[in-house]
């Protein structure tokens, strides 16, 4: 954040220009914009795995995105990742555990499911929204679309039909034209799957999802 202008009760905040705009431009748009190269997907998976790292355990409070996806993900004029957009986070002191409840903010389709019980976000909340991320960055994919029958697939079920079936690697975005990394795209399919794992108690800490990206 580099200032904020308060005038007739609207709030203008001011960040670095990201000149290569939003994520999902490149992943969805129809406006011609270039494939994103397989090292720029990792890439752009790392650094927002860092960030959150950085926002849940390495910050002076915890902060709680609760909106990660691929439209709050603003890229520089090297196709390096920021996260953005922070109108839903909430923040408390580590080491407590934040009791509160509130309505259930986010976008569909990235909302993990126990928010439907217990309306309190959490790291692990986040977590399952990265998770998601994931999946959509490697498979180039919405969360939610409809299918031939106009029913609607989630994308982390299709992708876990696919590892059932050993055919994970069908999943991988077929703009690449087959030009990807194998193990580092198994790897961050495998781990967007763990991360949006339905129990909360299997999924990783942003700490570990680092680790494992780094090898």
């Amino acid at each position: 954040l580099l200032g904020y202008c308060r005038r007739k009760g609207e709030l203008f905040l001011v960040y670095e220009y990201m000149p290569n705009g939003s994520l999902d431009k490149y992943l969805h748009s129809q406006d011609n914009k270039p494939t994103l190269s397989w090292p720029h997907r990792f890439q752009i998976i790392k650094g927002i795995a860092s960030g959150l790292l950085y926002l849940h355990e390495e910050w002076e409070k915890v902060v709680i995105h609760r909106d990660i996806k691929a439209s709050n993900i603003l890229l520089d004029n090297e196709m390096n990742a920021r996260l953005g957009d922070f109108g839903l986070a909430r923040l408390y002191d580590h080491g407590l555990v934040d009791s509160s409840t509130t309505h259930v903010v986010g976008t569909i389709g990235y909302l993990a499911p126990e928010l439907a019980c217990t309306s309190k976000a959490t790291p692990l909340t986040d977590v399952f929204s990265f998770g998601i991320f994931i999946l959509e960055v490697v498979c180039g994919r919405r969360p939610i679309r409809q299918n031939a029958q106009e029913k609607q697939v989630m994308l982390v079920d299709w992708v876990l039909e696919h590892w059932h079936n050993r055919t994970i690697t069908d999943t991988v975005d077929a703009a690449l034209h087959g030009d990807y990394n194998v193990s580092e795209a198994c790897l961050a399919l495998k781990l967007g799957l763990l991360c949006s794992h339905p129990f909360v108690d299997r999924r990783p800490t942003m700490r570990q999802v680092v680790k494992y990206l780094e090898g």
